[in-house]
């Protein structure tokens, strides 16, 4: 039997296949449907099919055989910027022929540099009608040779260092387009292909992706150190300890009244193993949000009465006009939000309205309504009010006619703003009772227009937002995204499930047991992407750049 490599797109029906008579046994078809090929969707998997069918016809017998991937293509280095440095990166089965044809080496042979070795060569457009090395001239690059499955994506490699002018770039990737079974990458897809041939797990995937984001020093150092697969080792122990538990559980159904060595002491064993597995993992769901924190930003929502200084403090802040400021009360009626570094930390500033019970403007009272909900939100609120004025006794008590009441977060601070414009204003922390709720230690005295106390207090807010959310250098929080919390509360409510069922003694339906195990099993293969998390990959991969 004769086998033709025709690379179909995946929605490409059969009938249309069938209606095309230039198909016929023994020739070439790939590039009848080279066209189609290209403008098929992402997807890394296309169909090799074989000829030759029993009833003599040219398309019968016609049958999906082994996955042949496409080979795709991308600028990986920043687009749109100006660069000494382009790189542009191929991947596929027919990466080598990018080498073989746009840029040749002499001697002979193949025409593949050394692998993993970088060669200088001359980057031509690829033509049909003479030599390679009579093409037209694209640039001078640096070409890298990587076979897989060494390679970033487990497959056929080929990396061009280009240089980094748009003209060239554009050039290149023309000239890329104009080769057989080469495509424009989708965003993502390189990454996509590393984690289906194995190179890297679902949580892996999701660093890269962090780190690639990263725009601070905390960032980068939780995607590094989850990159190293911290996260995936941690959590496959615990997978590991399931399934030996499941084995032990499930011996106990089917050989417990034959077998000497299988006892209720295995099963008591297995469920004390699964309790000391749940604690572990409510540790870690108990952690104050740290790795999203980190990821997302520290939200901190600066909340106060009108005309205290809010905006003027963000501003100040943010070291722009990122907000109206004026005398006028209920100026600012929406939030305004802006992000920028602490010690290190990423931090989500929001300016909100003010506070206050005796507005009747429906928009002003609505503005607050939203003041509640991002209050709500924050990790950390920093309440705002005029040195001038008493603080009330509850901060989140402010305005909470309008608003229904501030729901408390995890730290409460408070700034006595205007200090220049008080009597006898100091700068620094509070040094009196407690105000508004809030302890004097976490009080401090500012002015926003001469700058009076704002370093020491950011010097502070820096290292309480680290000491609350900031990891050691090699530490990986366990929780990273809503989607990791999510799968390991659902491992944890299977895991109690199974100790209350395997702890009903002889009464105990072990079969059901074994099927929350199984259940807590999968919530975690979910997370590093060892059982089928199809649903999950479009949403990972769509956020990453096209050349990743």
């Amino acid at each position: 039997m004769r086998c033709a490599n025709l690379v179909l797109s995946s929605s490409l029906a059969w009938a249309s296949v069938q209606r095309s008579a230039a198909v016929a046994v023994g020739r070439a078809t790939v590039p009848l449907l080279r066209s189609a090929q290209r403008r098929g969707p992402l997807t890394a998997a296309r169909g090799v099919v074989c000829s030759a069918g029993p009833s003599g016809s040219a398309l019968d017998g016609l049958q999906p055989s082994a996955l042949e991937a496409d080979t795709i293509f991308a600028l990986s280095s920043g687009a749109g910027v100006r660069a000494g440095v382009s790189v542009i990166r191929v991947s596929g089965p027919h990466a080598k022929l990018v080498l073989q044809r746009m840029c040749p080496g002499g001697g002979g042979g193949d025409g593949l540099p050394p692998p993993r070795r970088a060669v200088l060569r001359s980057l031509r457009q690829p033509g049909s009608d003479t030599p390679p090395r009579h093409f037209p001239l694209v640039d001078q690059a640096l070409v890298l040779w990587l076979p897989g499955p060494r390679s970033f994506t487990g497959e056929d490699t080929v990396e061009l260092h280009t240089h980094g002018s748009p003209a060239v770039v554009s050039a290149t990737l023309e000239a890329l387009g104009r080769l057989s079974y080469h495509r424009l990458a989708e965003p993502g897809e390189f990454t996509r292909q590393a984690h289906a041939n194995g190179r890297m797990d679902l949580t892996e995937v999701e660093a890269l992706g962090d780190l690639i984001n990263a725009q601070t020093d905390a960032q980068r150092r939780q995607a590094l150190a989850a990159m190293g697969g911290g996260q995936r080792r941690s959590l496959e122990a615990w997978r590991g300890r399931m399934v030996r538990a499941l084995a032990h559980t499930e011996a106990l159904i089917d050989f417990g009244e034959d077998a000497d060595d299988v006892t209720e002491a295995a099963l008591s064993s297995a469920v004390g193993e699964m309790r000391e597995i749940r604690r572990e993992i409510e540790a870690e769901l108990e952690d104050g949000g740290r790795g999203e924190a980190v990821r997302d930003g520290v939200r901190v929502a600066i909340l106060g009465p009108p005309n205290a200084g809010k905006s003027s403090l963000l501003n100040l802040l943010a070291r722009r006009d990122a907000a109206i400021v004026s005398p006028i009360e209920g100026t600012t009626r929406d939030v305004v939000t802006v992000s920028l570094q602490l010690g290190g930390m990423p931090v989500v500033l929001s300016d909100t309205a003010g506070l206050r019970s005796d507005s009747e403007d429906p928009i002003e009272r609505l503005g607050m309504v939203r003041s509640a909900d991002e209050a709500a939100k924050a990790h950390v609120q920093l309440w705002v009010f005029d040195a001038s004025t008493p603080v009330p006794p509850d901060a989140d008590g402010v305005g909470a006619e309008a608003t229904g009441g501030i729901a408390g977060a995890p730290l409460q601070l408070l700034l006595r703003n205007k200090v220049d414009l008080s009597r006898g204003g100091e700068g620094g922390a509070e040094g009196g009772d407690t105000a508004g709720g809030v302890p004097s230690e976490r009080q401090w005295r500012i002015s926003c227009t001469t700058g009076e106390g704002v370093a020491p207090f950011l010097d502070q807010l820096g290292g309480i937002v680290r000491r609350l959310y900031g990891s050691d250098e090699g530490e990986t929080p366990l929780v990273t995204r809503a989607r990791h919390r999510q799968h390991l509360e659902g491992c944890v409510a299977a895991l109690a499930q199974f100790e209350e069922l395997a702890s009903l003694g002889e009464a105990a339906p072990l079969d059901l047991a074994c099927e929350e195990l199984r259940t807590a099993s999968l919530e975690l293969g979910r997370i590093t992407g060892r059982v089928d998390v199809e649903e999950v990959l479009d949403v990972i991969f769509r956020d990453f750049c096209i050349g990743k």
